[in-house]
């Protein structure tokens, strides 16, 4: 038995130097970064940012894949099925923290089945009114809503979708009812709610500004608990009067479970240092994110967190999409 362990011994420490050897040479080949959703969003605009940062740190390109559909899961699948050596790099959403809590069959699992390497970005979002609605912040509209029980609708981009749980933790938290009306993005559902069919939404913040700025919509508040830096002015729906209310849309890098510890370090590195530069965090912003750039154990505690606090919103409002 001495022998077995002391030969398992030397096995081990003689694999050490070659997989140091593998990180250090890392990478010696062209690197995928699968991006859950269509060009020209927020999650796009992300995955095409570190694809550029890491193809200039390397001298290879690493080349954006646009896996869409399912909300992300799709692409996220393909992800967490990768062989985990280094040549596959990965953007997760919100929707993949959503997800365990209404989807019965979900083909992976946004905290064990994935190597995270950091939070990219978060994008606060805004809760906006119909013009016409006599409240100006969430007090009043708390108010109103519990006057007209079941009388009022908010939009949402379909359901399971951040705009959906956002105001079902809102209606959770408030104790208010009010009805949901989904759509097939966010452009139908804007329009609609500047048209009076619906009166209530929450939205992306840089999505519904231009639309609050021309006084088409009225902006109540902001979803995260920090006030958004475009519109300073506009209260955090706690600040309204919801103790607790934190949660908006982000943007994460991962890779598939198993990465060595070291390539994701060689990931990391690279764009936590681009993430914290002043003309990377300007430029995000006005595109409505805030820049991340935390460690690997940070963004999987966040995971862990966020994945938890949709399971009770899931769970309140009894979301089952399968």
């Amino acid at each position: 038995m001495r022998i077995q362990l002391r030969l398992l011994g030397v096995v081990v420490m003689a694999a050490l130097p070659l997989a140091n050897a593998h990180a250090q040479q890392y990478p010696v080949k062209p690197v995928r970064v699968i991006i859950p959703f269509p060009p020209g969003g927020p999650t796009d605009i992300i995955g095409r940012m570190a694809a550029d940062v890491l193809t200039k740190a390397y001298g290879l390109q690493f080349i954006p894949d646009n896996r869409a559909g399912a909300g992300g899961n799709i692409g996220m699948e393909v992800c967490a099925k990768s062989p985990p050596d280094g040549y596959t790099v990965c953007v997760m959403t919100v929707a993949q923290s959503i997800a365990p809590a209404i989807y019965r069959k979900l083909p992976f699992d946004p905290v064990k089945d994935f190597a995270h390497v950091t939070l990219a970005a978060q994008l606060p979002s805004m809760l906006t009114v119909h013009p016409s609605l006599p409240v100006r912040n969430v007090k009043e509209l708390v108010a109103l809503a519990k006057s007209r029980p079941g009388q009022m609708s908010y939009a949402s981009t379909g359901n399971g979708t951040s705009p959906h749980m956002l105001m079902e933790m809102l209606k959770a938290m408030a104790g208010i009812d009010v009805l949901h009306v989904p759509y097939k993005g966010q452009a139908p559902a804007v329009l609609d709610q500047m048209s009076g069919q619906v009166q209530l939404a929450f939205n992306t913040a840089i999505g519904v500004i231009p639309h609050v700025r021309n006084g088409r919509l009225k902006a109540v508040a902001i979803s995260t608990r920090d006030r958004f830096p475009p519109m300073p002015e506009l209260q955090t729906v706690e600040e309204g009067g919801i103790k607790g209310f934190d949660a908006g849309s982000w943007n994460g890098i991962v890779m598939p479970a198993g990465t060595p510890p070291e390539i994701v370090n060689r990931i990391h590195t690279p764009i936590v240092a681009e993430l914290r530069s002043a003309s990377t965090k300007e430029q995000l912003l006005k595109n409505g994110a805030l820049a991340g750039g935390g460690s690997p154990a940070e963004f999987t505690a966040f995971i862990r967190a966020e994945a938890a606090k949709w399971a009770k919103v899931a769970k309140f409002a009894k979301i089952q999409l399968d």
